[in-house]
């Protein structure tokens, strides 16, 4: 029996969609308890046919939902989403993986989470945290399967019966779509990413939400008072009458805000002293396009490519990467698409390069390093940018460069690619942009090098932040560190910035300090015209950008310098936005 909670128990999450909500739990945690155990040969055949069964239940369940979610309108964008979870029912990674297990004289349920431990392995060695989080559909899957192989009834979030706050060890997108927004006030979940797909349907549906807690369903039980503050990640259970006013407060600010922000969407980015900078929007599939139509965003600042790429055994073709390509181009018209090339390793379809056997993968054979390793891939990703450049706007970037070699190797091939299209008579852009994402230490010190053989800066502050501070932030022990207003950061942007301008050429940031209000000042005094994120974080960085100088800016930044440790520069931040703007960034309460 869980004993009774204290009052003002304060937990801090990873707030994936910003609000507040207050209200009691309901506390939906019933997970499937899996045996693990061998088969007698003549078991065999009937544990595939039962494994087999529960595919095809599963298949139904989800296309059952798919149905449901179709007639809502606020969803059907966001349909692709049980479309890829359907997929992941015909990977034979998967479904293929678990059999072989099952032959071996393993139970179905015992082969499946074997597989799907070797899967999650897979995707913990992909360094971009947008990518590592698609895990969490695959989890999603399985567990699906998994309730169905033990017997454990499908939860019906949809059917809560009263207003309350959910609180689950995890909850799929499938049970995200299903909520009843009407009901369930908000959500909190011991697992849980920032760039999940539960993540951004919450964001989508307005639902705050906070995930990453660990373990608050042992702390929990169904209508303990809970408040969550899903801006800032807090939780507070059995918040006190003192507390419960302030974040009332809040919440009533809160929600005048977001009344306040539509008016946002087709305004100019631009600063009191006339300085126009442009909000871009991060791509992952066409789907997204219309999101990211809807907050206006200024193009594409990162497109990208790997969801062509992941859950197959063999690379897409050039044909297939072009008409992807196209398809963005066309729906942007005139904005301009910047591609990523590939940004992952390339054991899932190069099998013989053994890169799961690497040490570190993270610093291994991955990214721009893979590409110029596996030429003939590059190669045809490459003819696929450059043709699509004739449907519209686009620029090419290179990731994870770290040196001005690579840089050159990339621009050979390039050049390759530009003769072969040149005799076959293709049309293409012959000035496409070129440029690199800024994300390693090298690339940082070597900058004004680098700006010399390229026509623009990407940084991709995620990256950057891991390498220069040497932290794993999926490391719970070292996660702390982890710490975008770091001293070295600030100095590895402003060095970076001040490359680029010096240079004639465009600098951006598209990693997460890009869509987060707090840093926009810092970015527009740091000197950056281009900032491209999250699409739905356009209107409130923007809000803040029509309410602050670059002279502001500029002095703000002098101030920052001279100071020596993480948390002097995050408390001058703070303070700093809070004086400008009290109402849109309130003092914290912890």
């Amino acid at each position: 029996m869980k004993t009774k909670v204290a009052q003002d128990t304060y937990l801090v999450g990873i707030g994936v969609s910003p609000g507040i909500a207050i209200g009691e739990v309901s506390l939906v945690d019933q997970r499937p308890l899996v045996d693990r155990s061998l088969i007698e040969a003549s078991e065999i055949e009937a544990e595939l046919l039962r494994f087999q069964k529960a595919v095809a239940r599963a298949r139904e369940q989800l296309e059952k939902i798919k149905q449901a979610v179709s007639r809502q309108k606020h969803l059907r964008e966001h349909l692709y989403i049980l479309d890829t979870h359907l997929l992941i029912l015909e990977d034979d990674m998967l479904v293929g993986g678990t059999e072989k297990v099952i032959r071996e004289q393993m139970n179905a349920e015992g082969a499946l989470t074997q597989v799907l431990d070797q899967l999650r392995a897979l995707f913990d060695n992909i360094d971009d945290e947008y990518l590592r989080e698609r895990r969490s559909d695959v989890d999603a899957v399985g567990d699906r399967l998994l309730r169905i192989l033990t017997g454990v009834s499908e939860r019906s979030i949809g059917n809560i019966g009263r207003k309350s706050l959910i609180v689950a060890h995890d909850l799929s997108p499938a049970e995200t779509m299903q909520m009843d927004r009407s009901k369930v006030l908000g959500f909190i979940t011991d697992k849980g990413g920032r760039t999940s797909h539960t993540a951004i349907l919450a964001r989508s549906l307005d639902i705050p939400a906070v995930v990453g807690l660990e373990s608050v369903t042992s702390m929990v039980y169904d209508g303990v008072p809970v408040i969550i503050d899903g801006s800032t990640g807090v939780v507070v259970l059995n918040p006190s009458e003192e507390t419960f006013k302030e974040y009332l407060k809040r919440k009533q600010t809160y929600e005048y805000l977001e009344q306040d922000l539509e008016k946002y969407y087709q305004l100019p980015a631009v600063t009191t002293d006339n300085v126009h900078v442009a909000l871009r929007g991060n791509l992952e599939i066409s789907s997204d396009i219309d999101h990211a139509k809807k907050f206006s965003v200024d193009g594409i600042g990162l497109y990208r490519t790997e969801f062509l790429y992941l859950g197959r055994s063999t690379p897409p073709d050039e044909e297939e990467q072009y008409n992807a390509y196209c398809e963005i181009l066309q729906q942007v018209e005139s904005d301009t698409v910047t591609i990523r090339t590939l940004d992952i390793g390339g054991d899932k379809f190069v099998p013989e390069l053994n890169l799961e056997d690497e040490a570190n993968p993270a610093m291994g054979l991955r990214a721009i390093r893979f590409s110029l390793h596996e030429e003939r891939l590059f190669h045809v990703q490459l003819r696929a940018i450059l043709r699509a450049s004739s449907c519209g706007r686009v620029k090419i970037m290179f990731p994870m460069i770290s040196g001005v070699a690579e840089i050159r190797a990339c621009k050979e091939i390039i050049r390759d690619v530009q003769l072969e299209l040149d005799t076959e008579g293709i049309a293409y852009d012959p000035d496409i942009p070129i440029g690199v994402m800024i994300e390693t230490p090298s690339a940082v010190i070597i900058a004004p090098l680098l700006a010399q053989e390229v026509d623009f800066f990407s940084i991709g502050t995620n990256d950057l932040i891991q390498y220069f501070l040497a932290v794993d932030r999926g490391n719970e022990h070292v996660a702390y560190l982890y710490d975008p207003l770091h001293p070295a950061i600030l100095r590895a942007l402003k060095t970076t910035c001040d490359a680029a301008n010096a240079a004639g050429i465009d600098v951006s940031i598209c990693g997460e300090v890009a869509g987060e209000p707090l840093y926009t000042l810092i970015l527009v005094g740091l000197g950056f015209h281009e900032l491209s994120m999250n699409p739905a974080c356009v209107p409130r960085v923007k809000r803040v950008l029509r309410q602050v100088s670059r002279a502001d800016g500029e002095k703000l930044i002098e101030k920052l310098l001279l100071l020596s440790t993480s948390k002097e520069v995050s408390s001058a931040v703070e303070q700093e936005m809070r004086n400008r703007l009290p109402e849109i960034f309130a003092q914290p309460l912890i």
